[in-house]
């Protein structure tokens, strides 16, 4: 149908509110009302009004819109009004997809009232396009004083999680403040966790103990949070926070060490199910270099699961034919591997060169999971202008996306980590071998021995230990 560009004849009125529009005081109300009496002005009839409330303008995911471009596409409407350009999009790209992709590939023409243009004149094309460069740099303007907010009061030593308070706290009058009882149960959780139980034991016990703690997720936040010493974080920067900790340094940065074993990588992934009871120093550490199965203590031998056949679920190649090991023999033969490098430090330097290639393997997808962390807090902050999503939840989302990123993020700036200080630190976990093998228990020694070794590959004669360094 051919159109008279002298008349207009059917408008569609588009209407746009959220958070920051409120406070504009750009009503649902208010804006309606401007555009009816535009278009009577006019002469145009209104064929319809497309109104999306607690919508933001940063993309086009919109009810109403998607309607109105339906119509726009099937030739229903001859031309299209807002109130103001940013109720149309705070995009400056979608700005102009929006008036030059689909209002005027389709002959229909666009007016914003309060601006005084429209797309019939060059200069009112002129016109749009330099306000949409505002209308973005407003957004932009928003989601960057709401992050220079959170870098302040993080500085500022505040806690910024939200009025949910950590387990331990309460959150009074917007400062962290120590539940004794609850502070109680976490120094419990710590000290489990350091005496050799797993997620899953600790869980069931706190929960049978006290009640609530019903998740083994809250387990491994609590030991991995740094609030407890007295921190707050925001982004990569952590610093001093105002509250008091609950949990030495000390201790915490054992827990931290303990947490890179690789029993509890396995339970933190929910692969192990029960409390640690193994019987044998190197349970769970030791592997199958030919069929990648589990060793497993069984009769005086560590022997592969392929092999031994004892649990068909275990079962990786059942032609396996690798080396049965005697249990006391092995358990030496490591026992006496780290007594060596306690002696000869240049061995460490091996290690190092070893460790350090491998470990830069997983750093592309974690890089890919960062890019999905960034895309989903872009996504969160711009709900951030929306009326009906409260800032606290929006802020709790933000904050779990941002302590995964900051853990990734570390991971990433350890390849390559410095050598001089990895060297220091694997050395200071030696320092406690005397000790725990001349004192301590089972469970003890199996926990040193895990916090420094990652895992034991047999092949046949052949034992390859893959040091956590």
């Amino acid at each position: 149908m051919e159109r008279d560009s002298k008349r207009f004849r059917r408008a569609a009125c588009y209407v746009r509110v959220s958070t920051d529009g409120q406070v504009e005081n750009y009503s649902i109300e208010e804006q309606t009302e401007r555009l009816k009496a535009y278009c009577t002005a006019k002469g145009w009839d209104i064929y319809n009004i497309y109104t999306d409330g607690g919508y933001s303008g940063g993309n086009l995911e919109r009810p109403a819109l998607n309607q109105m471009l339906g119509d726009v596409h099937n030739g229903i409407i001859d031309i299209v009004l807002v109130y103001k350009l940013d109720r149309l999009s705070r995009s400056q790209k979608n700005t102009l997809y929006l008036i030059e992709d689909e209002f005027l590939k389709n002959d229909v023409e666009f007016v914003s009232v309060s601006e005084s243009f429209e797309t019939a004149t060059p200069y009112g094309r002129a016109m749009i396009g330099l306000l949409s460069v505002f209308a973005q740099l407003e957004k932009e303007q928003i989601t960057e004083r709401f992050l220079m907010g959170r870098v302040a009061r993080n500085k500022a030593g505040r806690y910024h999680g939200g009025s949910t308070a950590p387990t331990g706290y309460n959150y009074i009058d917007g400062e962290l403040v120590i539940d004794e009882y609850k502070a109680m149960q976490v120094r419990e959780v710590y000290d489990r966790f350091l005496s050799g139980y797993s997620i899953n034991s600790i869980q069931r016990y706190m929960h049978e103990k006290y009640g609530s703690w019903t998740s083994h997720t809250l387990i491994l936040n609590i030991l991995k949070n740094s609030v407890y010493i007295g921190k707050v974080k925001f982004f990569k920067e952590e610093c001093d926070g105002l509250h008091q900790p609950i949990i030495s340094i000390d201790i915490f940065n054992k827990t931290q060490t303990l947490m890179k074993s690789r029993d509890r990588e396995l339970l933190k992934t929910g692969a192990a199910k029960t409390p640690f009871r193994a019987k044998f120093l190197l349970s769970s550490l030791v592997f199958c270099n030919k069929c990648n199965a589990r060793y497993s203590g069984n009769h005086g031998y560590y022997k592969c699961y392929s092999r031994s056949k004892s649990d068909k679920k275990y079962i990786l190649d059942p032609n396996c034919k690798n080396k049965n090991w005697a249990i006391s023999e092995l358990d030496e033969i490591i026992v006496t591997q780290i007594k060596k490098i306690r002696f000869d430090y240049s061995y460490i330097d091996d290690i190092l060169k070893v460790e350090q290639n491998e470990s830069s393997c997983d750093v592309k997808t974690i890089k890919n999971r960062v890019k999905e962390i960034d895309l989903q807090i872009s996504k969160l902050i711009e709900l951030y202008q929306i009326k009906n999503l409260p800032i606290e939840e929006i802020t709790s989302r933000v904050d779990d996306l941002i302590r995964e990123k900051e853990v990734l993020t570390t991971r990433i700036e350890s390849f390559p980590a410095d050598i001089k200080q990895l060297k220091i630190n694997f050395i200071s976990q030696l320092n406690s071998f005397n000790d725990i093998f001349g004192n301590g228990i089972l469970e003890e020694k199996r926990m040193f021995i895990s916090s420094i070794v990652k895992s034991i590959e047999i092949n046949d004669e052949e034992i390859i230990i893959n040091w956590r360094i």
